[in-house]
């Protein structure tokens, strides 16, 4: 099992341990991994994640498993998650992509014109 979250990507980063007398000898600080299970509405299944505590709180604010995969590009996820994407992108249908916020330039614009 490798030491990497699913969601976020973290892994296990390298440092010093350093003593009362400032020595210095290499460690490495490993990531706060679980084994998270989801419940997947669109394939009416659980999905279970190894990921970090932060990952946990990424799905839960993107609002579940099902919209956190459907709104994250394939490209960006691990061979495993962009698997059971597929499966739910051909079981629910492609996801709407997102409406595009105006600029605010714009505004600033339209505010001149009137003024």
């Amino acid at each position: 099992m490798s030491r990497r979250c699913e969601i976020t990507g973290k892994g296990p980063q390298t440092g010093n341990k350093v003593s009362h007398a400032n020595n210095k000898t290499r460690r490495r600080f490993l990531p706060n991994l679980q084994e998270a299970s989801f419940f997947s509405a669109g394939l009416k299944k659980s999905v279970t994640v190894t990921c970090t505590t932060n990952g946990i709180r990424t799905v839960e604010h993107k609002g579940g498993i099902d919209a956190f995969l459907l709104g994250t590009a394939p490209t960006k996820l691990p061979v495993r998650l962009r698997k059971i994407r597929k499966q739910l992108v051909d079981k629910v249908g492609k996801p709407a992509p997102a409406p595009k916020k105006p600029r605010r330039t714009a505004k600033k614009a339209e505010a001149k014109k009137t003024a």
